[in-house]
């Protein structure tokens, strides 16, 4: 949260002050989680007296804050088929091979390739709107190349 003030008076005078607080930007909340995310510790739970406390995994990891997200379980592998967690795996997913982001054929395959083909696709196009109350549209027949993981 951060505080916000307006100044009120004559001619922009500050006789008056009223403030408040607002939350931050959103999308800049989100990227500092995804960041945290990005650095999250795994750790696990460790007798230490007659306390229970957590403790990096690894001791070779810098030690965590309290404002860092920490986490016990490994997520599942997401790239393969498990009725036990949900996932479909990404086996038959059709992807981007041009982008770079999770949307990529070479993250979202999970190194496994991926095979393009070339086929035709029907879209409505050439549109007219006619008064009072339709479309009519032509049927065009366009090559696209799309890709699947193996």
């Amino acid at each position: 949260m951060k505080l916000e003030c307006k100044c009120h008076g004559v001619s922009g005078s500050c006789n008056i002050k009223t403030c408040w607080r607002v939350m931050p930007d959103f999308k800049k909340v989100g990227e500092i989680l995804k960041d945290k995310f990005d650095g999250a510790s795994e750790v696990t739970q460790k007798v230490i007296g007659s306390d229970l406390v957590l403790v990096p995994k690894n001791s070779m990891y810098k030690p965590f804050t309290t404002s860092d997200i920490v986490y016990i379980d490994s997520s599942p592998n997401f790239c393969e088929y498990d009725p036990q967690t949900g996932s479909l795996g990404t086996q038959g997913r059709q992807c981007n091979k041009t982008s770079q982001a999770i949307d990529g054929c070479d993250l979202m395959c999970c190194n496994r390739g991926y095979r393009t083909e070339k086929i035709i696709k029907k879209e409505r196009c050439r549109c007219k709107f006619f008064w009072c109350c339709y479309v009519r549209c032509k049927e065009c027949h366009k090559r696209v190349e799309v890709s699947y993981c193996k």
